[in-house]
């Protein structure tokens, strides 16, 4: 049976250096667009513990659902804020497992990735060339406007292109927790203050894996109508479990649903759900 730990499973995923740069087809490749915006492959890099017997790790659902749009590239001119989601994973007997994900960008290290993008960046621009060459009798027109095959390919060299050697190459990387429960704020605080330790120029108070080791070995789930405080690397983090008596646990602000749904799209939404229609949410 399940001990009742706060996380079972800590678990990376990213960029598989030794596979290298894989089309993501899965996310609907569609080779038009520039290389830095393709989508590539990405792999679960490592996970802590390897296994639980009470809650097996699925890999290819973590994976995909860690990062469902696979593999994003950005260089220095791009935004690079780290982003936060939640997902369930719902198994045939009805169970539930939950995940929660932090994606941020970091450089990227390795010289053959770097290379084999700015190949990538070469392909590209060599297929643009070849579409858009005029005909021959229209040499006389292109030169009198200027905007024909080279000042084209120049400006798509010159917007959202790679260079080796002038870009710094980001990908982006994932750190999540799957836990038994949807401590949502609580996971959140979590990741947010381990990527913070990674990116700080100090130190963390202790090494990085003691925190992992405690989040996933020694921090239990609060009893039912209890809450729960333990330390994270900068500071405490408080969660709370609602009782029998109360509503089940919703860890997620209401807030964001107005703010994305509209307030008459809410009610719509309340009123179907009151006279029992069947309703689907469709988003990408």
């Amino acid at each position: 049976s399940a001990p009742g730990r706060f996380a079972d499973y800590f678990v990376i995923c990213g960029l598989d250096t030794e596979t290298g740069l894989e089309p993501d087809e899965l996310s609907g490749e569609n080779f038009e667009q520039t290389p830095l915006r393709r989508t590539f492959k990405s792999k679960v890099l490592a996970r802590y513990p390897e296994n639980v017997e009470w809650n097996p790790f699925d890999q290819d659902a973590v994976g995909m659902l860690c990062m469902p749009k696979g593999l994003a590239f950005k260089t220095q001119a791009d935004c690079r804020e780290p982003q936060f989601h939640s997902f369930i994973i719902t198994r045939e007997d009805g169970s539930r497992t939950f995940g929660f994900s932090l994606t941020f960008f970091e450089e990227v290290t390795s010289k053959q990735i770097c290379s084999a993008m700015q190949t990538l960046y070469h392909m590209h621009n060599a297929e643009y060339d070849i579409l858009h060459t005029p005909p021959t009798n229209d040499k006389e027109s292109c030169s009198s406007t200027g905007d024909c095959n080279g000042t084209s390919v120049s400006k798509l060299q010159r917007f959202n292109s790679y260079d080796i050697s002038r870009d710094t190459l980001y990908v982006s990387k994932c750190i999540c927790l799957i836990t038994p429960m949807s401590f949502m704020k609580a996971c959140k605080k979590v990741l947010e203050q381990l990527h913070q330790a990674v990116t700080s120029p100090q130190p963390p108070p202790l090494p990085l894996e003691s925190y992992i080791y405690n989040i996933l070995y020694e921090v239990p789930l609060p009893p039912a109508g209890r809450s729960l405080k333990f330390s994270g690397v900068y500071g405490p983090i408080i969660c709370q479990r609602p009782s029998t008596s109360e509503l089940p646990l919703f860890d997620f602000p209401v807030k964001e649903v107005f703010e994305l749904l509209g307030v008459e799209n809410v009610i719509q939404l309340f009123t179907c759900a009151l006279l029992e229609f069947q309703i689907l949410l469709y988003s990408q």
